[in-house]
């Protein structure tokens, strides 16, 4: 990716914040977190400190540093390890993304199911596999269709898609929540709980380490960073703020959720449907049902329709730089990048088979989610550690936002990288709380998973020859430093 600095437009601190809120809330995770009751907030907080603010100041940095070459984390990792990691890198932020679907579709589908009047009805539909199964294809077939036409107003779906489906469903949860107890509602949930969760059994705290995903793509908001006045001073600011109030959203989220529905009877896929049934019930707005599932499905769609295209542009960039064959270097007549959204799609087709072997929804929709942040915390301690690592390879190097000393430096990237770590590991571990069959299916499945996706794009990276670079001036790809110190040392 390309960042040009601008001197005529500023973004503000605010609608920087508002930038990062937008980009990283979603609400379909709130259910899987209720289940700890008070200790959510703990996660939340903790997944914050550890992860989400380490993220987007690390990233900020790195983005600043190389603000005028191409790649992304490509770039970043690249110069601190070379191509061949960079590579994988990138592989990894494009791939976790295509397993992500089936997870954000399931709960599309969810949406459209509880579209209905009648609750018993819809919870039944919402957990019928070939419900899903359809739905979660056909959602996804049309989105990549649509991309492939390269329409203008996706970005407007967007855009409302945000407001409709996220914020402002976000933010009648919280109030109808806050309304609940204010009004002698029963509170569902368990109050005597420790606001530290008990740490000694590791499979209680699987489902918290999703919460890291719940966090991720921050890294994105680096690119902005040359974007605001003052980028050392107003640039923290507004992470800081714009990080409070994603926390606040998700533990009010939570909590809401925690109140009107009991932890036994949580659905990962459900709940958040059966939340606001109940509280349209309690305040008898029961007209009011479909509509919120209209407004959430919207959010879904317009959400995958952006992301359908998006995150494969920047694979799609590195490829035309000679990573990937000619095969996947392809474009229609509208420029966009066919063949990788087809290969895309046929993995998000395969992926979903995954329903025939697992043995409820749920549990497909939590082992792809939890493969979604094995594959995805790789690249972060990739990102954090290359971080560390450039410090020392190019100290000279300008860093129009730069952290401090190294020793900051080593503090927060060091903070990032264990915290993901430690996440990484629990993702091995089959969670207590949702019936995900055999153990040793569970944990093979992500292994393998794990182990097949890191393989692919070393495979492809060990095969490439020169005849995939594209002779088109327009994709020019920035040599790395390393490669102009090989130039000249041979000269």
């Amino acid at each position: 990716m390309v960042q040009k600095k601008s001197s005529t437009f500023k973004l503000s601190v605010t609608t920087l914040a508002i930038m990062n809120i937008t980009a990283v809330v979603s609400l379909r995770g709130l259910a899987a977190e209720s289940i700890y009751g008070l200790s959510s907030a703990f996660y939340y907080l903790f997944a914050a400190v550890v992860f989400l603010i380490p993220t987007a100041m690390v990233a900020a940095e790195l983005a600043a540093m190389f603000s005028d070459k191409q790649g992304g984390v490509f770039r970043w990792v690249g110069e601190a390890f070379g191509a061949r990691m960079g590579f994988l890198a990138i592989w990894l932020q494009w791939i976790q993304n295509t397993i992500w679907f089936p997870t954000v579709l399931t709960f599309g589908a969810v949406s459209i199911a509880f579209i209905g009047a009648d609750q018993t009805h819809d919870m039944a539909l919402a957990s019928n596999k070939a419900f899903t199964l359809i739905t979660v294809l056909a959602i996804y077939w049309v989105a990549t269709f649509i991309s492939l036409r390269g329409l203008d107003w996706v970005g407007k779906i967007s855009k409302w898609g945000g407001i409709i489906g996220t914020i402002i469903p976000a933010a009648l949860l919280i109030v109808m929540g806050i309304i609940y107890i204010a009004t002698g509602g029963h509170n569902n949930m368990d109050m005597s709980q420790s606001f530290f969760p008990d740490l000694s059994h590791f499979n209680n705290l699987v489902l918290a380490s999703s919460i890291f995903l719940f966090y991720a793509g921050m890294e994105m908001m680096g690119i902005h960073v040359m974007d605001v006045d003052n980028p050392r001073r107003n640039y923290p600011k507004a992470i800081i703020i714009g990080s409070i109030v994603t926390v606040a959203i998700f533990i009010l989220g939570t909590f809401s959720l925690g109140f009107i529905i009991p932890s036994k009877e949580v659905s990962l896929t459900q709940s958040l449907l059966i939340g606001f049934d109940r509280y349209f019930d309690y305040l008898h707005l029961s007209w009011a049902k479909p509509v919120i599932a209209i407004a959430l499905m919207f959010g879904v769609l317009a959400g995958v329709l952006t992301w359908v295209a998006g995150p494969s542009k920047g694979i799609y960039a590195v490829g035309r730089a000679g990573y990937l064959p000619p095969m996947l270097q392809r474009t229609n007549s509208r420029g966009v990048q066919r063949n990788i959204l087809l290969t895309q799609g046929f993995l998000v087709t395969l992926l979903s088979l995954l329903f025939v072997v697992m043995p409820t929804v749920q549990s497909f929709y939590e082992i792809l989610s939890q493969m979604t942040v094995s594959l995805y915390l790789i690249m972060y301690m990739m990102m954090f550690a290359a971080a560390i690592t450039l410090r020392y390879k190019m100290p000279a190097t300008e860093r129009p936002f730069r952290l401090g000393g190294n020793a900051l430096m080593w503090l927060i990237a060091g903070v990032g990288f264990c915290g993901s770590l430690l996440a990484f590991v629990l993702s091995f571990i089959p969670p207590a709380q949702i019936p995900t069959g055999s153990p040793t299916i569970w944990v093979s499945v992500i292994v393998v998973g794990c182990i097949v996706l890191i393989a692919v794009p070393l495979i492809i990276y060990a095969m490439r020859k020169p005849s995939w670079h594209s002779r088109e001036s327009s994709d020019a790809f920035a040599p790395f430093h390393w490669e102009q110190s090989e130039k000249t040392v041979k000269k």
